[in-house]
């Protein structure tokens, strides 16, 4: 796959990575022939109760320490001229939690940081609570709002984070977010990223089918990001599975590449390396 990089996956240092680590994601990458992968572990700070009654969870914070000193281990096994692991974070971004987030991200250092929206108003959307007495209009904008007010509240990121998230698991016939439904606070997220010189996330795991129902990438919103002066966009699979890296990469870099994008994203040391599409 030539220079594209891989940068979002988890890991076993993740809640939710039981089913792969650090080295059996990364030798699936470089097999793959990615040129690298970031671990983006989860860290939300508080769990709703509709989830914590599922999972019996009240955080998920994972272990810093021990997930990067696994990288460097691995890295040892398997970095080379051709390939590289990086140390990342998806940072899950909720109001109350801001305190305990800007503590965290002081006393770490990353390759990247994803800013995202995982949970919402107490609720969890893969759950399904979060839709309940909203249509798809109000429950796809008051999350993408949501979105903008915390990441412009943190400022300290790379990359937001599947902004269509809350698509994937919605219960309506609109499957997908379209830049023509929700103009302007889209422009108010595209605008900021751009200015700020932040990535926008084409995240492959939201364009699968969800029981019937398979969301799309909005090509507007790719060109109407770039029109604003936007640079950087960052392919992840957010793969959970050693499966999945690089999954689709192809196809969304010619995306891309088809929206004016000349170049991908990729974050060392919180600075973007830009790659040209092939």
């Amino acid at each position: 796959m030539n220079n594209l990089h891989d940068n979002h996956n988890h890991s076993q240092f993740s809640f939710d990575g039981g089913r792969t680590s650090v080295e059996k994601s990364a030798s699936a990458a470089k097999a793959a022939g990615l040129a690298g992968i970031c671990f983006t572990d989860h860290c939300d700070f508080y769990v709703p109760p509709m989830k914590a009654a599922h999972e019996n969870l009240v955080s998920e914070v994972f272990d810093v320490k021990a997930q990067q000193k696994e990288i460097d281990r691995v890295n040892g096994l398997l970095s080379d001229g051709s390939f590289r692991i990086y140390k990342g974070v998806e940072i899950g971004l909720q109001k109350k939690s801001r305190e305990d987030i800007r503590r965290f991200l002081d006393e770490n250092s990353f390759d990247e940081i994803i800013a995202s929206v995982h949970y919402i108003d107490d609720t969890d959307p893969f759950y399904g609570g979060y839709y309940d007495g909203k249509d798809w209009r109000q429950a796809y904008g008051h999350y993408l709002e949501t979105i903008y007010e915390e990441m412009t509240w943190l400022g300290d990121f790379d990359v937001m984070g599947h902004y269509d998230y809350v698509a994937r698991y919605a219960p309506y016939p609109q499957a997908s977010i379209f830049y023509r439904d929700f103009s302007d606070i889209s422009d108010m997220m595209l605008r900021y990223l751009a200015e700020n010189g932040k990535a926008i996330e084409i995240n492959t795991k939201t364009y699968q089918d969800y029981n019937g129902r398979t969301p799309v990438l909005d090509m507007d919103m790719l060109r109407r990001f770039r029109e604003l002066g936007g640079e950087a966009v960052s392919l992840g699979s957010d793969s959970h599975d050693p499966f999945r890296p690089g999954d689709k990469f192809i196809r969304y870099a010619e995306a891309a590449k088809s929206a004016g994008f000349r170049y991908l994203a990729h974050f060392e040391n919180r600075k973007a390396v830009m790659l040209p599409i092939g």
